[in-house]
């Protein structure tokens, strides 16, 4: 199908060799284009263009870069997340096609020419395939695209601003979400010195201590009508912890997610050999020598302890984790979860992602090192990233996480040791970052109360620290109930945007949109609590992110300003106003009562009045639906029909009674859209309000 030259082309950064094309053909899916697909030689980057028909291009161009490390040609663009987020889809919407790379390596190995330096896996393969895509575009469409943008989540959001800042003229706006790091000077080469790494430790630290039933309890403390005390019924170590994890960020009311780490097991899995070679002195006293909890408080840690050789019973790949009926329940949804996102759109999906084993007692297990004794594979080191009984799924770096149990067979002895992890459980007490207002309570006076250790550097893959100086626009989400990157990160570059660009540059440049009850990715990939699922205690984020988009678009283009969100911050947590109009940003903010309360308690059969007061903020258009779920199932069984689109402000009731007696989380679902079209699916704002209804 290729009448496309790339002769003429001249590369910009002299690393990469020529651009050349292996694919180019028409397909359907996830909606109809033309698929581009190449790389540069003498280089591990790879680039896949996609272009809409003709008659939908309107001069834009769109790059979603790809979360955790990258490293992935096609993301967005086909498999699993391609039909879940149809992005290609959404850049034609917006008069534009959409570009995407492996950011410069290829799973989680380094280029071998470019090694660890940050600013090829940050910014320079990315901004090289953009270049490229607006020479390949003008022969597509007959004309460059007059402007491009570059978005992204998690760590496609830590890198879409190295992007804006790193490379001037490629693009001409970002949106950045959900991520953050540290600042330094503009045009830096360092590697990022993150928080993540010390916090997510103590979040499985608070895991461990309180265990599954412990956390079930502690979200429903801290649910619509619990008692809002968290440290009820729990010892003084597990309050230190939970207290710790607070002031270091976490999101106060979601704490379900606690016990199903996701995106912070991957983070621990690609650094944790990385940390023990850099720091052994950490690892070694931490069990050896006073100040240290190994040594200090053994109890609190040597019941955990697992350091056993076990035999392997069989590999399981993803597909056999999704479909298989024996790996169907609840246990298993986070690894089912995250094997589908590994293998999405590529052969991933049938590599063995996990593996079965014999002989393991006792001990804790999410987090354990496996390394392969025996076979082929003898002597790759992985880690588990979520365990189910005798079932681990596990990844690791370099040829651990390109390979994972490939090799592996029935019958060869692996060795799984967890002395690495409950040591990391306490990394954040003995590695206390300097400036950072999230570890003010370790330390008095400015001095850390324990021993302390170098701060790890996150990989070369996550890119270089911010500067907080770009070319352009950047219009940063963040979400209050992100349990991967948590709220308080939200403001890292905010904060960088001020100290580099002044008060009136941020005004000028910079907006940052709090996102309320929405967690780093869809609700139906987050497990259920005992008697809510996560559809009416979370938000689908996808409108919030697809008008927030066209707001940048507008901004940049027309100079219309786009709305951003008022908050403060105090003891780590991230505070909203209840008051719309005083909030700000794009969503709607609703209260639900039940009789007049947030815990409502009635009697079998007793009628119980549930009412819903909701808020569009100023300019962010009028609510365009209400629902009701009574029981916590998700379901959204009743719909208010006098919703007719012309009001920003509603106050709607019903009632209802319940047969059997228990305990109901009842949730009004409100969906507001900037034009008011009662129809638009594509970019309608959610939120939610809750109550408690306790039937006797």
């Amino acid at each position: 199908m290729s009448d496309i030259d790339l002769s003429g082309y001249q590369v910009t950064d002299t690393f990469f060799g020529a651009p050349y094309i292996e694919i180019d053909e028409a397909r359907e899916r996830p909606s109809p284009h033309r698929f581009i697909e190449g790389g540069f030689a003498e280089t591990d980057t790879r680039f896949a263009f996609y272009f809409p028909p003709a008659e939908q291009y309107q001069g834009r161009m769109f790059q979603p870069l790809e979360g955790g490390h990258g490293g992935h040609t096609v993301t967005f663009g086909g498999g699993m997340l391609g039909e879940m987020f149809q992005r290609i889809a959404l850049g034609a919407r917006l008069g534009g096609y959409m570009v995407e790379s492996n950011q410069g390596h290829i799973g989680d190995n380094l280029d071998p020419r470019h090694g660890d330096n940050p600013t090829l896996y940050g910014h320079l393969a990315s901004a090289e395939s953009a270049r490229l895509s607006k020479y390949v575009a003008a022969q597509v469409y007959g004309s460059a695209p007059h402007h491009a943008y570059v978005y992204g989540g998690s760590g496609g959001g830590r890198r879409s601003p190295l992007c804006l800042e790193n490379s001037p003229g490629v693009w001409d706006g970002a949106m950045p979400s959900t991520s953050g790091g540290d600042i330094a000077e503009h045009g830096n080469t360092k590697r990022v010195k993150a928080g993540s790494v010390m916090s997510f430790g103590q979040m499985f630290n608070v895991q461990r201590l309180l265990g599954k039933a412990g956390i079930i309890a502690l979200a429903d403390r801290m649910a619509p009508g619990g008692s809002g005390n968290p440290f009820e019924g729990l010892t003084s170590h597990q309050r230190d912890e939970l207290a710790s994890l607070y002031r270091q960020g976490y999101a106060q009311g979601n704490e379900f997610m606690i016990s199903e780490p996701m995106g912070q097991m991957w983070l621990y899995t690609s650094l944790s050999d990385e940390l023990v070679t850099n720091d052994p002195e950490y690892f070694r006293k931490f069990w050896t020598e006073p100040g240290y909890v190994g040594h200090d408080e053994p109890d609190a840690v040597l019941g955990d302890l697992i350091d056993q050789e076990c035999t392997v019973v069989r590999t399981l790949s993803a597909r056999e984790l999704n479909e298989l009926v024996e790996y169907a329940g609840p246990e298993f949804q986070t690894m089912r979860i995250l094997a589908a996102i590994v293998g999405a759109g590529s052969d991933a999906y049938d590599f063995p992602y996990a593996v079965e084993l014999a002989g393991l007692e006792g001990g804790y297990r999410v987090g354990a090192n496996v390394k392969v004794l025996t076979g082929d594979a003898a002597g790759r080191s992985l880690h588990a990233t979520g365990v189910a009984g005798n079932v681990f799924a596990c990844d690791g770096t370099g040829d651990a996480n390109t390979k994972r149990f490939m090799g592996v067979q029935p019958g060869d002895k692996v060795h799984v040791s967890n002395r690495v992890f409950l040591a990391y459980c306490y990394f954040a007490r003995y590695h206390v970052m300097d400036d950072e207002p999230a570890f003010d309570h370790l330390r008095l006076d400015g001095v850390p109360i324990f021993p302390q250790h170098p701060v790890p550097e996150m990989s070369p893959l996550m890119g270089v620290c911010y500067s907080g100086r770009y070319e352009g626009k950047l219009l940063w989400i963040h979400h209050t109930h992100d349990s991967s990157v948590w709220p308080g990160w939200g403001t890292l570059y905010h904060r960088a945007v001020l100290q580099a660009q002044g008060e009136e540059g941020a005004a000028k440049n910079f907006r940052i949109r709090w996102t309320e009850f929405a967690e780093h990715g869809p609700y139906h990939m987050v497990p259920p609590e005992p008697r809510r699922v996560a559809a009416t205690r979370l938000i689908d984020n996808r409108g919030i992110m697809e008008q927030s988009l066209r707001d940048l678009v507008d901004w940049v283009e027309l100079g219309v300003e786009p709305a951003g969100t008022n908050y403060s911050v105090r003891s780590g947590q991230v505070v909203l106003s209840a008051d719309a109009s005083v909030r700000g940003g794009i969503q709607p903010v609703a209260h639900v009562a039940a009789n007049g309360v947030l815990r409502a308690e009635v009697k079998v059969g007793e009628p119980v009045q549930l009412v819903v007061k909701a808020t569009v903020p100023p300019g962010a258009g009028t609510i365009v639906e209400v629902l009701w779920d009574f029981d916590g199932s998700g379901t959204y069984p009743f719909r208010h029909d006098e919703v007719d689109g012309s009001q920003s402000t509603l106050t709607l009731s019903t009632t209802r009674t319940y047969d059997t007696p228990g305990t109901y989380f009842v949730t009004a679902r409100v969906n507001s859209h900037r034009a008011g079209e009662l129809n638009g699916v594509l970019d309608r704002i959610e939120t939610i309000g809750q109550a408690r209804v306790v039937v006797n």
